[in-house]
């Protein structure tokens, strides 16, 4: 299916699908988080991601997209996203984990990501992860019914870099629904008061990817794991969210 150049508003019943689509996804991540520690391999929680998709009906949304080759990209410390699980690739106490993921059932999508910390990391590490998180809740408390996009986008930046930290420019959230990526753009920085009106309908991910140091990255030679240019940690958390007149809906979120 292509993608649509529009905001596709959906209905009540397909944002019921979507629910269905990123609670699968909400409770692979939570397995994820009990389940990595060190000694294991990225490869192994793709293998475990794959098999819970495989009892719940869904398809991997990752795989295959634009030629990514696993179901689930881990980032470790400096990589901030599209890390390409592998055998090689074994988690070391210390490591920050960024997991991102998603899926396909009933011809729609679903799209969560999480940073999980491995063993015992510094303190600066966890208040990473810490400022990371709540950023991505305070662009959800935005997306009010007639509120703007970028008021999303400046509330992430805001306390981000209220902490000290930095927002990646180069990868942004999204819209989604049958397709994976669909507009609008969500970046992680701007001014409020642009962008388009929030309207009932809009169901958007929104996925904050944050810096200790510059928000400069690169993409290693693999064409796909982005890190940090300055090799500094980075974290990223995201959820599904549809935006509705009673306020934001998550999705992707689970007990």
């Amino acid at each position: 299916m292509g993608r649509p150049s529009t905001i596709v508003l959906k209905t009540r019943e397909q944002i019921e699908k979507m629910r269905v689509a990123n609670q699968i996804v909400g409770r692979v991540l939570k397995r994820m988080r009990e389940y990595a520690e060190p000694g294991m391999s990225t490869q192994q929680l793709d293998d475990e991601a794959v098999r819970m998709l495989e009892d719940a009906g869904a398809k991997p949304a990752f795989l295959g997209y634009q030629g990514y080759p696993r179901s689930v990209c881990t980032s470790i410390n400096s990589e901030v996203v599209h890390g390409i699980p592998s055998a090689d690739r074994v988690l070391r106490d210390g490591d920050l984990l960024s997991i991102d993921f998603g899926v396909v059932i009933d011809g729609f999508y679903g799209d969560s990501a999480i940073t999980i910390p491995i063993g015992e990391v510094s303190p600066e590490a966890l208040r990473l992860i810490r400022t990371t998180r709540e950023a991505l809740w305070k662009g959800i408390e935005q997306a009010l019914v007639g509120n703007r996009l970028f008021d999303i986008s400046h509330a992430v930046q805001s306390h981000v870099e209220a902490a000290g930290f930095s927002v990646v420019r180069d990868f942004v959230g999204h819209g989604i629904g049958q397709a994976m990526h669909e507009p609008p753009q969500i970046p992680n920085f701007g001014d409020p008061g642009r962008g388009v009106r929030l309207r009932p309908g809009m169901v958007l991910a929104v996925e904050p990817m944050v810096n200790i140091g510059s928000w400069e990255i690169e993409v290693l030679g693999d064409g796909w794991t982005a890190v940090t240019r300055d090799g500094s940690l980075s974290a990223h958390f995201e959820h599904t969210f549809a935006i509705t007149d009673q306020g934001p809906d998550v999705l992707s979120l689970v007990d």
